[in-house]
C-alpha cells in the first residue's frame, strides 16, 4: 500500500473520529394497498409533466397513433404489440439499428403499470413494450394504458413489477434544466409523450 494513500486514509479516520453516531433510519414505509388508484389523479399528474392524455377506445388506438406521428411519419412498434393497435404502414422492431429507430415518426407501446400519485408510467420490456432503446430515440412516444393498470402509489407499482425485468420509469417527456433552470426537452428521450387511456 502506498504511503500517500495511507496518509489520506489516516486523515479521514482522524476527521471522523469525533463524528456523532448516525441515528437509526425509520423503516416503517407505507405498504402497498393502502390507497385506491384514481385515474383522474394520474391524468392531472401527466398533464403537469406536459404529457398529453387522450381518452380513446381500443379500436381508435391505431388511427390516433398515426395522427400523432405526423405527416409521413412511420410508427415503430414492439414485436408483441396487439395487431389491432398497429397503424397502417407501421414497422416492428426486429433488432433495428439506432439510426432506423430514431428516424421513426413515433413509437407506439403498451405499459406495465402507471402510478397515479406520481404521474409515472412504467415499462418492463415485455413484448408489447419492446426494448428500452425504441422508447428513447424517436421524438414522439405514444403509450397505451388500460385503466386496470393504474395503481395509487409507488409501493403498489413495486408489488406488481418483476425487479428482474428492465424497468423504465417515465414521468412526462424527457426534460432537463441547466444551472439557470432553463428547461430543455428531448435531451435524454422523446420530446413528446402521448398517453392513450383506453375507455374501460
Amino acid at each position: 500500500m502506498s504511503t500517500s494513500r495511507e496518509l489520506i486514509l489516516d486523515r479521514i479516520r482522524a476527521a471522523l473520529r469525533d463524528a456523532p453516531v448516525a441515528a437509526e433510519v425509520p423503516r416503517d414505509y407505507r405498504p402497498a394497498g393502502t390507497n385506491t388508484a384514481d385515474l383522474d389523479v394520474l391524468i392531472d399528474r401527466l398533464a403537469d409533466y406536459k404529457a398529453e392524455v387522450h381518452r380513446v377506445g381500443a379500436g381508435e388506438v391505431a388511427a390516433t397513433a398515426a395522427r400523432l406521428a405526423g405527416e409521413g411519419g412511420a410508427v415503430l412498434v414492439p414485436p408483441g404489440l396487439p395487431a389491432e393497435w398497429r397503424p397502417e404502414g407501421s414497422f416492428a422492431d426486429d433488432g433495428l439499428t439506432p439510426e432506423r429507430i430514431a428516424a421513426a415518426g413515433a413509437v407506439l407501446t403498451a405499459a406495465a403499470v402507471a402510478v397515479a400519485e406520481t404521474g409515472t408510467i412504467v415499462l418492463d420490456g415485455s413484448p408489447d413494450q419492446g426494448r428500452r432503446v425504441i422508447t428513447l430515440l424517436p421524438d414522439v412516444h405514444v403509450c397505451v394504458l388500460r385503466p386496470d393498470q393504474v395503481v395509487a402509489s409507488v409501493p403498489d407499482a413495486i408489488a406488481r413489477l418483476d425487479p428482474r425485468r428492465p424497468l423504465t420509469w417515465i414521468s412526462g417527456p424527457s426534460a432537463t434544466s441547466d444551472i439557470e433552470l432553463n428547461r430543455v426537452e428531448g435531451v435524454h428521450g422523446p420530446r413528446h409523450l402521448h398517453v392513450l387511456v383506453l375507455d374501460s
